[in-house]
C-alpha cells in the first residue's frame, strides 16, 4: 500500500481491512477513475478501474460513484453496467440528484430545476459577448450545464473571465457556479457530494468509508468525511492529482492519477479479501 500520511487515514484504511462487509468505496468519476480529457464525452474509465471495482465490490458493503455527471452518462462511461461483481453498484450523478442501482438497471430523479432550462438557452449569448463562444466547449449535463475552457488559447484566462458572467447569469435563474479544474458548472443550490456521500453511507448503515476524488466539487464529500470521522466513522481520504492543493492538502493519501487510483483499489481489493 502506498503511505499514508495521516493518522486517521492510517485508522480508515485499517477500519476497511478489519471489517470490509461494513465498508464503502466512494470514487468520484473524471479525473480520478477516468483520466481528464479535452472533451468530456471522450472520457473513459481506466481500463484496470472495473475490474478492480469488481473484484472489491463484493468484499464490502458497498461501490458508489459519486459524480457530477448525469447517472447515466457516468454508467456508460464507465462500463459499468452488466458487470459480474458489480450487481449491487451505485452511481449518486449530479451531486446526488441522481441515482443508478445496477440491481435494477435504472435511474431515479426529481424533476430538474427549471433554471436550467433558462440558463441553457442564455449561455450562447453570453459567452458570445465576452469573445468566448468558439473557445468553450459547453456540456449538456440535463440537472446542469458545464462550460469547459480546455480548448481554449488560454485556458485558464478564458476560466478567469467567464467567472463574473456566468456567475450573474447564474443568480438570476436560481442557480449557482460550481468551479472545477478549467470547468465552471452552472447547477441548482443545495446539492452536493458531501451531502450525498452522507445520506447514502446512513443508508447502508458504514462503519468505514474511502472517498477518493480529484477536483473542487469533492471538497464538500472530503468535509463530510471529516465530520463523520470526529462523530466516529472511520475514513480515508484520498485525492487523485496535485492539481487542486485545497484538495490535496486534505488528503490522508495522495496519488499521481486515474491509474494508481486503480492500483490502489486492486491492491485493496486483495487485502480485503484475505481477511
Amino acid at each position: 500500500m502506498d503511505a499514508i500520511r495521516t493518522a486517521a487515514g492510517r485508522d480508515g484504511l485499517a477500519a476497511i481491512v478489519a471489517r470490509p462487509s461494513r465498508a464503502v468505496i466512494a470514487l468520484d468519476f473524471d479525473g480520478t477513475l477516468a483520466p481528464l480529457v479535452p472533451d468530456p464525452e471522450q472520457a473513459r474509465a481506466h481500463p484496470g478501474a472495473v475490474p478492480a471495482l469488481a473484484a472489491l465490490a463484493p468484499e464490502v458493503a458497498s461501490v458508489a460513484v459519486v459524480t457530477g455527471r448525469p447517472a447515466g452518462v457516468a454508467v456508460r462511461l464507465g462500463g459499468f453496467a452488466g458487470v459480474a461483481g458489480l450487481e449491487h453498484l451505485v452511481v449518486l450523478g449530479h451531486y446526488g440528484a441522481e441515482r443508478w442501482d445496477a440491481v435494477t438497471g435504472t435511474v431515479h430523479a426529481p424533476a430538474p430545476h427549471p433554471g436550467v432550462a433558462a440558463v441553457r438557452s442564455a449561455l450562447p449569448g453570453v459567452l458570445a459577448e465576452v469573445g468566448l463562444w468558439h473557445d468553450t466547449y459547453v456540456e449538456e449535463k440535463g440537472r446542469a450545464v458545464a462550460v469547459h475552457t480546455r480548448r481554449a488559447t488560454d485556458p485558464q484566462g478564458a476560466f478567469e473571465a467567464l467567472k463574473g458572467p456566468l456567475s450573474d447569469l447564474a443568480a438570476r435563474h436560481g442557480l449557482v457556479v460550481e468551479p472545477g479544474r478549467l470547468v465552471l458548472e452552472l447547477r441548482p443550490p443545495g446539492v452536493d457530494k458531501g451531502v450525498a456521500l452522507t445520506e447514502y453511507l446512513r443508508e447502508v448503515g458504514a462503519e468505514s468509508v474511502l472517498y477518493a476524488g480529484d477536483d473542487l466539487g469533492d471538497l464538500p464529500a472530503f468535509a463530510a468525511v471529516e465530520k463523520l470521522r470526529s462523530d466516529g466513522l472511520a475514513g480515508i481520504l484520498v485525492c487523485s492529482g496535485t492539481g487542486v492543493p485545497d484538495l490535496s492538502s486534505r488528503a490522508d493519501l495522495t496519488l499521481p492519477g486515474p491509474a494508481e487510483v486503480t492500483a490502489f483499489l486492486s491492491d485493496l481489493s486483495h487485502k480485503v479479501s484475505t481477511t
